[in-house]
């Protein structure tokens, strides 16, 4: 492999704040492609909420030593042995889901999202922040030759993971979607919203956010907690923080469907049967399929998305999470790794 070994990487040794830096880019084993896998050269990675969930120990560690990420850009460098789908020096994305067991009643029945014994990028195996990363050849996909690499990144999980809340929302072409919490998922499923014809009410805390959905299309914006001037067919609450619970369904009509986007969010609070009686929905997203992740890719280069992002060197990833934690960061955080 000459030359490549060690590899450079954002390593967690144990879970803590991220005010305390607790990532150490150092020299990491080079990963080495097993039978069915390839050795990915990572160009970029998108910093994700998830990252932050699985570094300050909210998600029960899976894997110690880790290295985060799972939105990941690459060219191919080697192929394991039996992998043959992608030639080397092909662009792929790998995304969250890494691996699922394909025998489980869940996969047999097409909710692979929900296998019964799956792998996480960045999580269980190690991920993204770093010059190198290995992946199933079944489990990655080929990016659309318009989007450049940084665009791309956040493509494999805000992207995946809002088209998936799309779906699950139920939402029909002119109805009324709020959106709670304006980062990065949000500010690409408001550009596959807008393509469906669905008209977009973005409730957040930053008036930066509230500007970027209103020059996105959304039709009005307010604060977390404030009321839509129209009442909603769907919602979707894309911030972990279970307090939004109760005024997303005060702010749906009857029949309508709340979808909760994050892998994790903090207690929800108890409320009046009231707001959920006249048949309102509460649903989770829980990862996504790899039929998911083709289907958005397809609808994403045909709109096409356009990602705003801020890069940051892979060193610097502290800071890129830092900020994401404070919401000074608009649209996406993007680490650059490769030259």
């Amino acid at each position: 492999m000459g030359g490549i070994s060690p590899v450079k990487a954002c390593v967690l040794h144990s879970p803590a704040p991220v005010e305390t830096n607790p990532l150490v880019f150092e020299d990491y084993p080079t990963p080495q492609p097993a039978s069915g896998e390839v050795l990915v050269r990572i160009s970029f990675c998108g910093v994700c909420r998830t990252d932050l969930h699985v570094i300050e120990g909210e998600l029960v560690p899976q894997k110690s030593p880790v290295i985060p990420g799972h939105q990941v850009i690459g060219f191919i460098e080697r192929l394991g042995s039996s992998a043959s789908r992608f030639p080397i020096g092909a662009r792929v994305g790998i995304a969250w889901l890494h691996r699922t067991d394909g025998t489980c009643e869940f996969c047999r029945s097409g909710a692979e999202n929900l296998c019964d014994h799956p792998t996480f990028t960045g999580y269980s195996v190690d991920g993204g922040y770093a010059e190198y990363t290995v992946a199933p050849q079944d489990f990655i996909y080929a990016i659309p030759e318009q989007f450049p690499d940084e665009q791309a990144a956040p493509l494999l999980c805000a992207g995946i993971i809002g088209f998936r809340c799309l779906r699950l929302s139920g939402i029909k072409p002119d109805g009324k979607l709020g959106f709670y919490g304006f980062g990065a998922a949000a500010h690409v499923a408001i550009q596959v919203a807008r393509h469906w014809h669905i008209e977009v009410y973005a409730m957040t805390r930053d008036a930066r956010h509230q500007k970027l959905a209103l020059d996105l299309g959304a039709k009005w914006a307010g604060g977390t907690f404030a009321e839509p001037p129209a009442k909603l067919d769907a919602a979707i609450v894309f911030a972990p923080a279970g307090e939004i619970v109760p005024a997303a369904l005060k702010a749906l009509r009857k029949g309508g469907v709340m979808v909760l986007g994050g892998i994790h969010m903090s207690p929800i609070p108890s409320f009046d049967y009231d707001l959920l009686y006249q048949e309102r929905m509460i649903r989770s997203v829980a990862n996504n399929t790899r039929q998911d992740g083709e289907d958005f890719l397809r609808v994403a280069a045909e709109i096409p998305i356009r990602t705003h992002t801020q890069l940051f060197p892979l060193q610097e990833a502290n800071r890129a999470l830092n900020a994401l934690k404070n919401d000074a960061i608009e649209g996406a955080a993007v680490l650059k790794v490769g030259a």
